[in-house]
């Protein structure tokens, strides 16, 4: 009998999102792995002595990357300032918490922790998220699932759900979450543009 009759592997498909978690994991081994990280590629989450290591799938890529743009656009067109920090990986050794956002966002100024943190859901996560942005101060983090976006304030020491964002109000995220899903990036992003301007 051949082992992987016994013993199957999944290989995950492009749509899926490969994730290990990792228990009693040093505060220093959590850093060192994610400073010689060389690729980038690859997303930390670190909670307490727990570390998930995420590979982001090409759907998970792509819906981040057209958030963002689709979101610069808006902000440009409205010449409203904003500050761009990607993926950038934010901790805090004295909470002993960590991670890298999909993508983040300051309003009006450039400030050591961003006003809000962009988690695309592809896959369920193996740790708390929010337990990690709570302790880092993130104002609002914004949810992408399923082609919807679910928004969550920082109200005292927990996230409560919000209709509409305290940040940028102005966004219109049903809106942008249609532009989203359209096939085409650069015609979505042209149409965007002259929804914009009208």
């Amino acid at each position: 009998m051949v082992a992987a009759q016994v013993f199957p592997i999944h290989l995950p498909s492009e749509a899926e999102e490969q994730r290990v978690l990792l228990s009693n994991v040093a505060w220093a081994t959590y850093v060192v792995l994610r400073d010689t990280e060389p690729s980038g590629g690859v997303r930390m989450t670190y909670l307490g002595g727990q570390l998930e290591i995420m590979s982001p799938s090409r759907g998970h890529e792509v819906s981040k990357t057209q958030i963002a743009r689709l979101l610069e656009l808006f902000c440009l067109e409205r010449d409203i300032p904003l500050y761009g920090y990607g993926s950038t990986t934010f901790r805090k050794e004295e909470k002993e918490v960590g991670l890298e956002p999909a993508e983040c966002y300051c309003r009006g100024a450039d400030r050591l922790v961003p006003d809000i943190a962009l988690e695309v859901v592809v896959s369920a996560a193996a740790l708390d998220k929010l337990l990690v942005y709570r302790q880092l101060g993130v104002r609002e983090v914004w949810i992408f699932q399923a082609g919807k976006f679910r928004l969550l304030e920082l109200d005292g020491e927990q996230y409560a759900a919000i209709d509409a964002s305290q940040v940028l109000p102005e966004v219109d995220l049903d809106r942008l979450a249609w532009y989203v899903q359209q096939e085409d990036q650069h015609l979505a992003l042209l149409a965007y543009r002259a929804e914009l301007r009208r």
